[in-house]
């Protein structure tokens, strides 16, 4: 029988290249989202590009009983949980809705999980768990703080899911602590399509490239990096969907909480990440140097080689794949997932 599985948010950038890997596996997919910051071109474009259909619910996981009427419909084998805000800055400013909409709406899918007996549960966490780190590359068992609000929802998330493994045995739950997610699907129809001014900075670039933003506005150079500008691990959007697949695909194999580091091992500063995207894209990226930002930190990089021999997962897909894909997905979208008429 073809499991079924629920993905929350899953009209999102990497919930919806995971919703097209899923049905590429064989799964049947169910998506539940409040559209508050994705749309639903995302889904139908993937119904396209896998000649699949995406059962689709907007429902809001704070409202519980319409979250119930879901699990009512549908028996699912595993949750993967993308939804949330993520914009770290905006959650310094309104703090109570983040902590409402990512940690209120966890706890109402997973009462409504336990009430279905429905127990097997991917997080989309976050490489912000780490803070600041005193070293890179980064493993599972360093130290976990937070340096700002949303980082904070994603490090309570985890405690929380840790709590509830430790309070039922029968949980499995696996903890994907993402680092930089960039790309797009090779189709150039589904990619990163943010609302507003792109909190992160692959699409900052490519909305520079694509002639819709004048400049990037580059935090810093006087960090102790190799140029200056602050070094992340970038990964490509379909390794990381990869990574949600063989999640639910080996989830039975795990006990309480596994958790798991998604990167590359490499670092790339913010000065090569510009260079190398203007020589794949044949275009001049302008950019001028600001102050730091408050809570940024110098590098960030993983070592992900918990999740080789844990999944049998590794990142893939390089800075070059990373880089066409983006173009090719923001020059033939240049408006993002809104109709250009």
């Amino acid at each position: 029988m073809t499991k079924k599985i629920l993905v929350t948010g899953g009209a999102g950038y990497i919930g919806s290249h995971t919703c097209l890997l899923l049905l590429e596996a064989g799964f049947e997919v169910v998506v539940v989202d409040n559209l508050c910051n994705s749309s639903l071109e995302s889904l139908r474009r993937v119904e396209k590009l896998t000649n699949q259909f995406i059962r689709f619910y907007k429902v809001d996981l704070t409202d519980f009983d319409s979250l119930s009427k879901v699990f009512d419909d549908h028996t699912f084998h595993s949750v993967i949980h993308f939804a949330g805000l993520k914009a770290v800055g905006e959650s310094a400013e309104i703090p109570l809705h983040y902590y409402e909409q990512n940690i209120g709406s966890t706890i109402n899918l997973l009462k409504v999980m336990q009430a279905n007996n429905c127990k097997r549960f991917v997080f989309s966490s976050s490489a912000t768990v780490y803070g600041d780190p005193a070293s890179v590359p980064i493993t599972e068992d360093f130290p976990i703080s937070a340096t700002n609000p949303y980082g904070r929802t994603k490090l309570f998330i985890e405690e929380i899911l840790r709590d509830q493994s430790k309070a039922d045995k029968d949980w499995q739950i696996v903890l994907l602590r993402y680092f930089n997610p960039v790309g797009a699907h090779k189709s150039g129809m589904i990619g990163e399509d943010p609302q507003g001014i792109p909190n992160n900075l692959m699409p900052f670039i490519s909305q520079v490239a694509v002639g819709k933003r004048d400049k990037l506005s580059v935090f810093g150079d006087d960090y102790d990096t190799p140029d200056g500008t602050g070094v992340r691990d970038y990964i490509h959007v379909l390794d990381l969907a990869d990574a949600h697949v063989k999640s639910v695909q080996k989830i039975d194999q795990f006990r309480g909480v596994t958790t798991l580091n998604l990167g590359t091992g490499k670092g790339v500063s913010v000065l090569e990440m510009v260079k190398a995207f203007e020589k794949g894209s044949r275009k001049s990226v302008a950019y001028q140097i600001v102050d730091r930002r408050p809570g940024d930190i110098a590098e960030c990089w993983a070592d992900p080689a918990k999740a080789l021999e844990v999944l049998g997962w590794n990142a893939k897909l390089g800075l070059e794949a990373m880089i066409e894909d983006t173009w090719r997905w923001q020059s033939n979208n240049p408006l993002g997932y809104e109709p250009s008429e």
